[in-house]
């Protein structure tokens, strides 16, 4: 007769594992006292700060908000999310997500306060240690706070990606949580990484060009053709140590990203190789070839900018890469950023250290104003570099398109020193981005008359499809638009609309470099988080050469990212 209820259980234990959607259900009706059924008037399910477990290590999970529509899966997103006519908003307090998640579907998914990979038993009791539940998207237990009343609720900061440096490896994208490990990622006691590459396609088209702007920089016909804008790829991981060291390793072709030392060619060569190591008092030391901290529009990887090129300003004015160290850190709350920079770029110059040029760089950010929720803030920012310019000064680009010819140029200078300094302002109100840089540029030079150069952009951009860049308190910097709806899982993707004018005087004094005036238009598709479409157009006014030329220009682009 004992042995009889012991045959029961282990056939109901079986009957569970088969059918737990429904014994949950039923569980939760007639045991459970706190748990709330999913009614016909609850349309709308918001979730929040709830942490999505990374099956491939054993770190903390991921802090996101989940979005269930009718019963689907709308949005999993590490940005705080809406709650107009949201029918009921749960708080998991950080608790862990267990189950199945696709955006679309009707999703099903336990949430536990204890980590389930620490305690694997709460899987074999899910009666007793999940606090939510929620099968085909119907709630079937819940045991959370009820936050309906949303007027004081805020939502949890999104947790970063992890990476200690100034500014991100590059191409990295949002922390990715897949079915399975992908080929390209790995994870050892000591080392992890990730495989990472990028693929930029142009075709460039000049739609129109004056006989002042032909006799200026020639036929921008014979510049109309499709390329490969740029090829990236490189490993980026950690060195596990108790504070993890991040290291990143890029070859990438010579074209892919401009700056005023920089050639056109079309070889590769190593682009990034660094070593970023956290120091106490939350500081950072970044050593190795790497970007120098001196404006946002510099610092933001090329593929999240809201236009396909940078600025005029930033490419002629602006060094694209050097080889050095910079010290980083943060004040009052991280409302305050700072990074200073020695630089020498003896390395790739292939000459000894003493007769390279030293630079020195530094940057202050601030956020006088950022709302509670941080959907709207106010940035600003200062940079100075100084270079002994022992090599000589050359500033020069073209009207940012890269399949074009040079359209300023100030020449070889011989030059004693130079200081540039830099101003950057940037407002954004939930998915609108206003920003503005300013960039002066002061040459010791006697006998060219000491010339002072300048150049500027002001821009805007909006996300016609509600997502907001989230902020880099460490960095100053704002990251790419967060596709929370690709159109692979049955989504919209992300779409930005861009506006840009620049200016860029390269004359002054003896020097007769030109000035150029542009107007772009940019339209950006994010079908995924790896893949877009991009069309940018230009108008270009040139003074040059004792004339004023005119032209326009499209660009078409398709971006793909390996992560």
């Amino acid at each position: 007769m004992r042995g009889r209820p012991e045959n029961k259980k282990s056939s109901a234990v079986v009957y569970v594992r088969r059918f737990h959607g429904a014994l949950s259900y039923l569980i939760c009706l007639l045991l459970t006292e706190p748990c709330l059924l999913a009614a016909p008037d609850i349309e709308i399910i918001l979730v929040r700060n709830v942490s999505l477990i990374d099956r491939q290590n054993s770190a903390e999970g991921v802090l996101v908000n989940i979005l269930i529509k009718n019963g689907k899966l709308e949005i999993i997103t590490e940005e705080a999310v809406a709650k107009d006519d949201v029918s009921l908003v749960v708080d998991a307090r950080r608790g862990f997500l267990i189950g199945k998640l696709s955006i679309g579907q009707p999703p099903s998914f336990m949430i536990f306060y204890v980590d389930p990979r620490e305690n694997p038993d709460l899987l074999l009791d899910t009666k007793t240690h999940a606090v939510f539940a929620i099968q085909g998207g119907e709630i079937v237990k819940n045991m959370l706070i009820d936050t309906i009343d949303t007027s004081t609720q805020k939502a949890a900061p999104a947790k970063k990606s992890g990476w200690l440096a100034y500014t991100p490896p590059p191409i990295v994208l949002p922390l990715a949580f897949g079915e399975s490990a992908q080929w390209n990622h790995w994870n050892s006691k000591y080392v992890s990484g990730i495989f990472i590459a990028a693929l930029l396609v142009d075709r460039q088209w000049w739609l129109s060009q004056d006989a002042a702007s032909e006799q200026q920089v020639g036929d921008l016909k014979n510049f109309e053709s499709g390329e490969l804008r740029g090829v990236r790829f490189g490993p980026v991981g950690t060195l596990n140590f108790s504070k993890p060291w991040v290291y990143t390793v890029m070859v990438a072709s010579n074209a892919f990203e401009r700056g005023f030392d920089a050639d056109n060619s079309e070889g590769f060569s190593l682009f990034d190789y660094r070593l970023d190591i956290p120091l106490p008092a939350s500081l950072n030391l970044s050593v190795g070839k790497q970007k120098e901290p001196f404006s946002m529009e510099r610092l933001i990887p090329l593929f999240d900018l809201p236009m396909q090129e940078r600025s005029a300003a930033a490419d002629a004015m602006q060094r694209s890469r050097n080889v050095g160290a910079v010290l980083s850190g943060t004040v009052f709350s991280q409302r305050l950023s700072w990074a200073g920079g020695l630089f020498n770029d003896w390395i790739d110059s292939g000459e000894s250290f003493d007769e390279s040029s030293q630079e020195f760089v530094g940057r202050v950010t601030g956020l006088p104003f950022i709302s509670e929720d941080e959907s709207s803030l106010v940035h600003l920012g200062f940079g100075w570099r100084y270079t002994d310019a022992k090599n000589g000064l050359q500033f020069l680009t073209t009207p940012e398109f890269e399949n074009s010819p040079t359209f300023v140029d100030t020449g070889q200078l011989d030059a004693n020193s130079a200081v540039t300094y830099g101003l950057e302002a940037t407002w954004r109100k939930g998915p609108i981005w206003i920003d503005g840089e300013y960039n002066r540029t002061d040459v010791d030079s006697p006998s060219l008359g000491d010339p002072v150069f300048t150049g500027y952009h002001i821009g805007a951009s909006w996300a016609v499809s509600g997502e907001i860049r989230p902020y880099n308190r460490k960095s100053g910097t704002l990251g790419r638009l967060p596709v929370s709806t690709s159109v692979n899982q049955g989504g919209r993707g992300v779409l930005e609309l861009a506006l840009r004018w620049s200016e860029l005087d390269l004359t002054d004094g003896l020097v007769k470099g030109g000035e150029m005036e542009i107007l772009s238009l940019g339209l950006t598709w994010w079908l995924t988080g790896a893949i877009n479409a991009s069309v940018n157009y230009r108008h270009i006014n040139l003074d040059r050469l004792d004339s004023d030329g005119s032209s326009d220009g499209l660009t078409a682009r398709m971006t793909f990212l390996l992560e």
